[in-house]
C-alpha cells in the first residue's frame, strides 16, 4: 500500500512513517498543503492520512480541492479536533474516516486497512451482469459500478456504499437506521448525523442529472427520478 502522510509536527510525522513503514506500509510525507496538494495531484496514492492544521492550506481545503479534481482516495482525518462539529466538517469535505489525537497505532493501521478493503470492494471490476436503470443513471449489480449518461460517476466509497443500498431495492424508501449500518459498518465512535453529511453530499452530486434524493419523514431515504410522482 502507497500511504501519503500529511502532518506539520515534524516529531510526530517522523515517528509515525517509521512506524508504519515497520509495519508493511510504504510511506510518503509531507508537511505542509500546498506540497500535500501537489504530491497528492501527481502522484496518487492508495490512502493518505491528512492532518487538519497544516501551513498554507488547511487540511480541509487540500481535500476539498482534491475531491474537486474527482480523487476518490480514501482519506483518514488525523487531528486534535475532537468535536462532532469538526468531525461533520471533515466528512462534509470528503473525508472517509476520522481519529482524534492521541490515539493507539493499532487502531490507526486497522483503519487504514479498512479503508482500503471498502475502496477495493466498492471499485474492483466483477463481470457484467443485471443492470437497474433509472433516468440517466445505470447500477451494474455484479460489479458495483454507478454509470451516469454512460461514465463512471465520482463517489466517495461512502457516497458508492449509500447508493449501493437505495439502488438495491429502486423505488423503495432505506431507513437511516439500515443506511448508517452499511455505509459505516462497525464504526461506533462514528455520529449518526453523519448519515446525513453523506445524502447531502451525494444530493449535490446528483443535481441536475435529473434524480433526486429524497427524505421521507419517518421513512428515511428514497432515490427517484424528477418526473416520478
Amino acid at each position: 500500500m502507497q500511504l501519503l502522510l500529511v502532518e506539520d509536527d515534524s516529531a510526530m510525522r517522523t515517528t509515525l512513517q517509521r512506524t508504519l513503514m515497520r509495519r508493511g506500509l510504504n510511506v510518503e510525507v509531507a508537511a505542509d498543503g500546498p506540497s500535500a496538494l501537489a504530491h497528492w495531484l501527481t502522484r496518487e496514492p492508495d490512502a493518505v492520512v491528512l492532518d487538519l492544521s497544516l501551513p498554507g492550506l488547511d487540511g480541509l481545503q487540500v481535500l476539498e480541492r482534491v475531491r474537486a479534481q474527482g480523487l476518490r482516495t480514501p482519506v483518514l482525518v488525523l487531528t486534535a479536533r475532537g468535536t462532532v462539529g469538526d468531525r461533520v466538517l471533515g466528512l462534509n469535505a470528503g473525508a472517509d474516516d476520522y481519529l482524534a489525537k492521541p490515539f493507539d497505532l493499532d487502531e490507526l493501521e486497522a483503519r487504514l486497512r479498512a479503508l482500503l478493503r471498502r475502496s477495493h470492494d466498492s471499485f474492483t471490476p466483477k463481470p457484467a451482469s443485471e443492470a437497474v436503470e433509472m433516468g440517466a443513471l445505470r447500477y451494474e449489480k455484479e460489479s458495483g459500478a454507478l454509470y451516469l449518461n454512460n461514465e463512471i460517476m465520482e463517489l466517495t466509497p461512502r457516497e458508492l456504499a449509500m447508493m449501493h443500498a437505495l439502488l438495491a431495492r429502486p423505488g423503495h424508501a432505506v431507513a437511516k437506521e439500515r443506511l448508517f449500518s452499511l455505509v459505516f459498518p462497525g464504526e461506533v465512535d462514528v455520529q449518526y448525523e453523519a448519515i446525513e453529511v453523506v445524502a447531502y453530499r451525494l444530493r449535490k452530486k446528483l443535481s441536475g442529472t435529473g434524480l433526486q434524493l429524497v427524505t421521507l419523514r419517518g421513512l428515511g431515504y428514497l432515490l427517484k427520478t424528477e418526473s416520478a410522482a
